[in-house]
Parts: structure tokens; sequence; C-alpha cells
């Protein structure tokens, strides 16, 4: 049976739990689909982050089953992992950018990791990709002249370098300005309908959350307490989201 239709969805946790001192994943279930931006929110330490790990294999489940890009990586080794992130990629908050190279030759890293590089265009591809992010103009600056929003785009025009299906922000908007954070925020939405990659976005930003979102995964103590639209999160009677959503007005 081909893999697609043993595991429809591109990423999906079936009933997932994961301990260190306390329960930090508790029973945890949800699925996106190819194409499909989804947005997990939650306080600090309700286990967004593990959830990422987990999908990127740097964690395992202490039980239930994790897929990802229809395949079960709940056992998988280390070889299998490679070759599924060649497939799924993360933006890490801190950008994770090498400081001894340039913008561009942080992009050209990621690209020269494709079976498919082409060193006779590479330029070509790598001024593409930050003109994809309106970083032209920072071709040969180094990282550490960036500005901390201006890091995280370089770090989306590095995972776009690798051809990815789906890709995994955590945090993208944190500790970063207003106006740079509806910059960040208008990147992913262009590259969500031009690219149609799958995401997965872990954020305490609504007002990101709202642009690109199309489902929500709503973690407290552990526990998926929403799992739905975006559209109808604000119809869900749970105290903790109304509360939640209540304090992000109060903050407008």
């Amino acid at each position: 049976m081909p893999a697609a239709e043993l595991f429809p969805h591109y990423i999906e946790f079936r009933n997932v739990y994961k301990t260190f001192d306390r329960p930090v994943l508790d029973d945890v279930s949800f699925h996106i689909d190819a194409g499909e931006t989804v947005a997990i929110l939650g306080r600090s330490g309700v286990g967004k982050s593990v959830s990422l790990a987990h999908i990127m294999g740097f964690l395992k489940p202490d039980a239930g089953r994790v897929i990802v890009a229809h395949t079960d990586i709940t056992q998988a080794l280390e070889t299998e992992m490679r070759r599924i992130r060649k497939k799924v990629t993360m933006v890490f908050q801190n950008g994770a950018l090498f400081d001894s190279l340039t913008v561009a030759e942080n992009i050209l890293f990621s690209l020269e990791l494709r079976e498919d590089y082409d060193a006779d265009n590479r330029e070509e591809i790598v001024r593409g990709l930050l003109s994809m992010v309106d970083l032209l103009d920072y071709y040969d600056a180094a990282p550490s002249d960036l500005s901390t929003g201006y890091k995280r785009a370089v770090a989306i025009a590095r995972a776009l370098a690798a051809q990815p299906e789906c890709v995994l922000y955590d945090e993208p908007t944190t500790m970063v300005d207003p106006i740079m954070s509806d910059h960040l925020g208008n990147l992913m939405l262009r590259l969500k309908r031009q690219l149609r990659l799958t995401s997965l976005v872990v954020t305490h930003d609504l007002d990101l959350m709202w642009k690109v979102a199309d489902k929500v995964i709503f973690l407290h103590e552990g526990k998926v307490i929403y799992f739905g639209p975006v559209h109808l999160l604000e119809k869900c009677d749970h105290p903790h989201i109304k509360e939640f959503l209540a304090m992000d007005r109060v903050q407008i």
C-alpha cells in the first residue's frame, strides 16, 4: 500500500506522550494535510517546541506515533531522518545562520546540499531567493550586521533553497518590532500562496495566526484543548482560550 494511503496526513500525532520531569505532551493528537498552514498556540512550556522537535526527529515519544511526510518516524533511525529532513526543514528562532559566511554564502550552503545542485546558475538562484524575501540588497552582508527580523528572513530563504515540502517555523515574530513582525507575516503568507508549502508555525502572535493559519492547535498543560479551523477559535468556549484571546485584545 502506498505511504500516502497508509498515512494520508502529511504530519500526524497519534496519542503522543512525552515526559521529562513532568508530562509535557499528554495524549496529543492532531494532523496537518499537504499544503495547509497550521499554528500551534499556548503559553510557554506547554509543549509547542517539543512538538517541533518530535517532527524533526530530535526527540522520540514515550508513547504514541509520529507521522511525517506520510512516514511513521516514531522509531526511525538517523539515516531515515536525514531523508525526511530533506523534505521538512525548520526555521529556528535564532536564525541559526553561520556568522563566518555572508548572507549569500549561507543560502548557498543549503543550496549545495541538493542533489540537483547546478553550480552554473547558483548566483541566479541565490539572488532569486533573496528577492523572494525582499533582501537582495543584503547579498554580501554579514549576519552580524542584520537585525533579528532580517536574520529570520534570511533563514527562511536558506530553508527554501533546499526545496522542502514543509517548513516548520519556531516563533518567527518573537523579539522583533511590530513593523518587522508584519513584514515576516506578509512574507510567510506570500510563500504560502506562491509555493503552497505545508507549514507549521509555533507562535504566541495572534496577529500572525489570523494572517497565515488555516487551522490551530491550542495546547494547555500538555493537552490539545482546541484543534480546528482558525475562524472557529473565537467560538470555542474553553475558559483558557477565552482568557488567552481576551488578554490579547487588552494588549491591543
